[in-house]
């Protein structure tokens, strides 16, 4: 899958990030054991990490386990725990292969020991990669994200590093997760609810929205393309008007 010859580069969202909402529902419909559709949801990433690959899109950041989900039974909390340690063992040689960075985000220390250290073996081994980054969102939630930068400019408050005059969006803003990634230019949600749920908050802030009926486990690159296409074709105004965007859009074509 590519993007139409008629769209130009420029339009290419840098940065994707997706709710996979659906498992459970995709799993009852079609009968499945417990825990049965996450499976299923497992196997329908890597089509996508393909897609956005091959377009040029820079990272993209995937909402594999909120820091509500911990609120989950327990026997499905340890069957997701599972299937994301499973997750990086079939990805990492992907990774390796295709030249993508892997990345985590999220409040390790609630995770086990041995997970960490699968996570920071796998960030490690693809560090060098920069053709494009997959995030994976474990134990996540965009709440804690901004309260935890607070945390950290209130330290360096504390410590005299900086006085409050200093802190603003900028400084908040370099202390969120990904505060090195572009912000998110496209966020979707699969499995038909419209709702942010936490994620990439601050990140997403001025992101185009796309929301889709579609379960995850179904969720393809050809639904994905066809988003993306949308995305090239609305006008992202970040508070100007559109004579104003027109107007920037025309001076750029000419430089």
């Amino acid at each position: 899958m590519t993007l139409p010859t008629s769209l130009s580069n420029t339009v290419l969202p840098r940065h994707i990030a997706i709710i996979m909402d659906g498992n459970n529902r995709y799993g009852k419909a079609h009968h499945l054991a417990s825990g049965g559709g996450h499976i299923a949801g497992k196997d329908a990433l890597d089509p996508v990490v393909e897609y956005c690959r091959e377009v040029g899109v820079e990272v993209l950041t995937v909402f594999a386990f909120s820091s509500e989900n911990w609120q989950r039974p327990a026997n499905e909390v340890a069957l997701l725990m599972q299937l994301l340690s499973a997750t990086i063992d079939e990805q990492l040689p992907r990774m390796m292969r295709f030249e993508i960075r892997l990345r985590f985000i999220g409040d390790r220390l609630k995770l086990s020991a041995e997970l960490q250290q699968k996570m920071q073996a796998a960030e490690e081994k693809t560090a060098q990669f920069t053709k494009m980054s997959l995030v994976i969102a474990i134990s996540y939630g965009g709440q804690w994200d901004v309260a935890n930068a607070a945390k950290q400019l209130a330290a360096q408050v504390q410590n005299g590093e900086i006085t409050l005059d200093d802190i603003n969006k900028e400084s908040l803003g370099q202390h969120v997760q990904l505060h090195d990634a572009p912000p998110v230019d496209m966020l979707i949600r699969t499995g038909g609810d419209y709702r942010l749920s936490n994620f990439l908050l601050w990140q997403s802030a001025y992101a185009e929205l796309f929301f889709t009926q579609t379960l995850w486990p179904d969720f393809t690159d050809k639904e994905l393309a066809a988003m993306v296409t949308e995305f090239a074709q609305r006008q992202r105004r970040f508070g100007k008007t559109s004579e104003q965007v027109a107007i920037q859009q025309q001076q750029a074509d000419l430089s």
